[in-house]
């Protein structure tokens, strides 16, 4: 008798482990900040924030964050302009549904625990005077984001609530 079983096996070993393992808690993401109609904006100092940590930077740039299963907000100032807002939503990576496939539950609370198990979108293109929300399942080229009219004096604060 053949045993077709193994290469079934070997098949779903190849979907991916423990996220903990294949990657690592930091993500690299590009930061720029444009006008409404467009134009780059240089030099508008941002900061960016989950639930396990902080991060300042300033357009355009690359930043490691600190992965996390909670969205990512960003708040961009520049004089003379008006605060732009973007949420980044974070998704399940590979590695995660991997543990769940092989592993069982445990490398998933660990991956989910140490934020390992998630990824944001890649770019995160501020529109300055605008409130935008993107994610990574629409990325198929350069990101375009969702755009929400945002009135003067909301918060970093007020971009999160509205998830």
């Amino acid at each position: 008798m053949k045993c077709t079983f193994a290469p079934f096996l070997v098949a779903l070993s190849t979907l991916g482990g423990c996220a903990t393992i294949t990657s690592n808690e930091l993500q690299t993401v590009t930061l720029n900040a444009r006008t409404g109609d467009g134009s780059a904006v240089d030099k508008a100092l941002c900061t960016l924030k989950n639930d396990k940590g902080s991060w300042t930077a300033s357009t355009p740039g690359n930043v490691a964050i600190r992965r996390s299963s909670e969205d990512l907000t960003v708040e961009c100032k520049k004089e003379g302009m008006s605060d732009g807002f973007l949420r980044a939503i974070s998704r399940a990576a590979g590695g995660m549904w991997g543990n769940i496939l092989l592993g069982g539950g445990i490398g998933a609370i660990i991956d989910h625990n140490k934020g390992t198990g998630y990824n944001y979108p890649n770019d995160l293109p501020v529109r300055m005077g605008e409130s935008v929300t993107i994610d990574r399942k629409n990325e198929t080229g350069p990101a375009e984001p969702s755009r929400t009219a945002q009135s003067s004096g909301s918060s970093i604060a007020d971009a999160a609530d509205s998830r």
